[in-house]
């Protein structure tokens, strides 16, 4: 799925910007055919946002069941010889979209881009109607999954109260996440664009193959360097090109070249469509200790993130992720997870360009009740619906990261029940599929601790293996000597057992900004640094540790429980981006640990 993109024979039309929404509070849009007409006593939602914490009604807040937005727009005359694409960026998790009145398309999942072709639904000389239904539920079928409770609240008349019940540790925010635009393309066009990467001492390779529709009599390629120099290029669909003293692309160091695509018909000797590809040449490898980025053995140094932010909740915002990017830098990060399911377009195009690896992760969080009476990998839970929404999600998942040089690893899950004896049938074709999706990239899954990752009906199925660890912080309360201990010894019985490269995933401590005490305790900053450093000092001993990331970059918001003071409070930074103090002892150590330890 190629990212919308303004060209000499391409233009993309925002849809972003102030909506009119209602809450369907009493389930009766459908049924009423709201779609059919302007929303009544509607209020004004900013799009992309989640809808949650923008109004001061607690019914909206925390409403289970669908939501409802509208907007108008116009479309050029000079659009009616075009292909007209809707697309919406992310809208979780449930979404159905109406053009004037008739429905165009509908998607299942929160976190990747849907769109549809919307010729024969617009109006070319009087104002169009877009109306998008979005649904925040989640059941067993869903990435998140999980349920709802009903309950009767004896008022006068009785009233039925929804919860959204889940497992996950992040708020279940709702809305429409990322950009909405149409976008027009010739109709004979550039549909798709595979590029792979290798190297060869000084020299880069890049196969690649651009798929088209409609009328094609040629395809012609050209490489441009950053200067805008041509390289090399090709008149065919799909090949090889090779770039003699090729610059690569490298963590902290995203040299990009741009792959022209342009698609000539039959009627003439112009381009009729034209599309650019960023293109990073770099090579990816998992070795039995090693992550090898361009042949050079890489130690990841990273933070798990989420999609988070004041007000706006998991909208977009552009001005935040620059700010996160440089905050990054400034740490000496070099990668971080999409924890726990992928993130905006706009994000993987900044990691491309800033030079940070990822591992992009698919949506299936929660997968776990954490309770051993009770598993989750049954017929009535977590089954082959909810497997072929999961295989649903790894295809789109691959086809819009595809080409992003900054993934490193897909991860197929977080934190699963995989040591129940239905995970093996579960995700063995789900990991399958990612591997032949793309043999390029290792894929990896993350354990809960070092004993599931040992006992997981799984682990044996990927290429490295992540673990996460709170020993010493939901165990052990602050006993650092023994959680080093038994930290020590559960990942020497990861590596012992499988003979594969392990990342320490997640491991942090819930730190209130501001709070001190010395000799450290739980919730203090001076706890939280010497939390991070038993740990990272520890890994620094294992010849099998290729990274670490600290749970987490920045304090999240989510659901209330007793356990959390306003949100998961993990954050290196605060959620407003204020660095706490092991912020700083991060830095020190990451700026001073070298990006590669030797040539391989």
């Amino acid at each position: 799925m190629l990212y919308p993109q303004d060209s000499e024979t391409r233009q993309v039309i925002s849809l972003d910007g102030i909506w009119n929404f209602k809450a369907d509070k009493n389930d009766e849009g459908m049924d009423s055919k709201w779609y059919e007409k302007p929303l009544r006593d509607a209020i004004l939602m900013p799009v992309p946002s989640s809808y949650n914490d923008i109004t001061q009604d607690m019914e909206i807040r925390d409403l289970v069941g669908d939501v409802w937005y509208e907007r108008s727009c116009f479309i050029p005359e000079a659009a009616k010889d075009r292909r007209l694409v809707l697309r919406v960026g992310s809208a979780s998790h449930y979404a159905r979209v109406w053009i004037n009145g008739r429905k165009v398309t509908e998607h299942k999942g929160g976190f990747l881009p849907f769109e549809a072709v919307i010729n024969e639904y617009v109006n070319y000389a009087e104002e169009n109607w877009v109306t998008i239904s979005v649904n925040n539920v989640l059941d067993w079928s869903s990435l998140p999954p999980g349920y709802v409770d009903t309950f009767t609240i004896n008022s006068d008349p009785p009233k039925e109260l929804k919860v959204q019940q889940y497992y996950h540790d992040f708020y279940n925010y709702g809305g429409i996440h990322r950009p909405v635009k149409i976008y027009t393309t010739p109709f004979s066009y550039i549909s798709d664009i595979d590029v792979n990467t290798d190297i060869d001492g000084v020299n880069g390779f890049i196969r690649y193959k651009v798929s088209a529709e409609g009328e094609c009599a040629k395809i012609r390629v050209k490489l441009l360097d950053e200067s805008g120099a041509a390289v090399a290029g090709a008149d065919s669909a799909e090949g090889l090109l090779t770039i003699t003293g090729a610059h690569f692309w490298e963590p902290g160091n995203a040299y990009l070249y741009t792959l022209v695509a342009e698609l000539y018909t039959p009627a003439g000797p112009v381009a009729v469509d034209r599309y650019r590809l960023p293109v990073g040449i770099r090579t990816v490898k998992a070795t039995g200790k090693s992550l090898l980025i361009n042949g050079r053995e890489t130690y990841l140094k990273g933070l798990c993130k989420h999609e988070d932010f004041f007000i706006r909740g998991k909208g977009l915002d552009n001005a935040v992720n620059i700010k996160d990017f440089n905050l990054l830098k400034w740490i000496g990060a070099n990668s971080f997870r999409t924890s726990h399911y992928p993130y905006s377009e706009e994000m993987m195009n900044l990691a491309d360009r800033y030079g940070i690896m990822v591992i992009d992760e698919t949506p299936a969080v929660g997968l776990n009740a954490w309770d051993l009476n009770h598993p989750v990998f049954i017929p009535e839970k977590i089954n082959k619906d909810t497997q072929s929404h999961h295989m649903d999600v790894i295809r789109d998942l691959y086809q819009r990261d595809k080409n992003h040089p900054c993934v490193i690893m897909w991860s197929a899950a977080n934190e699963a029940a995989t040591n129940e004896p239905g995970a093996a049938a579960y995700f063995e074709p789900l990991i399958r599929e990612f591997r032949q999706l793309d043999p390029s990239r290792p894929v990896t899954m993350v354990f809960y601790d070092c004993a599931n990752a040992v006992e997981s009906n799984v682990t044996d199925m990927v290429d490295i293996i992540c673990v996460n660890e709170y020993n010493g912080w939901y165990l052990n309360y602050g006993l650092f000597e023994l959680a080093r201990q038994e930290l020590s010894q559960g990942l020497q019985r990861v590596y012992d057992k499988y003979k594969k490269p392990v990342i320490m995933s997640e491991f942090g401590a819930d730190t209130i900004n501001g709070l001190h005490q010395n000799p450290p305790v739980m919730f203090t900053e001076e706890f939280q640094t010497e939390f991070i450093k038993t740990y990272v000092e520890l890994l620094d001993t294992f010849d099998f540790i290729i990274g670490e990331h600290i749970w987490c970059f920045a304090d999240f918001q989510t659901k209330q429980e007793v356990r959390r003071v306003v949100g998961n409070r993990k954050g290196i930074f605060t959620r407003e981006r204020t660095p706490k103090a092991a912020a700083f002892f991060l830095k020190e150590r990451w700026n001073n640990k070298k990006e590669a330890v030797k040539n391989i």
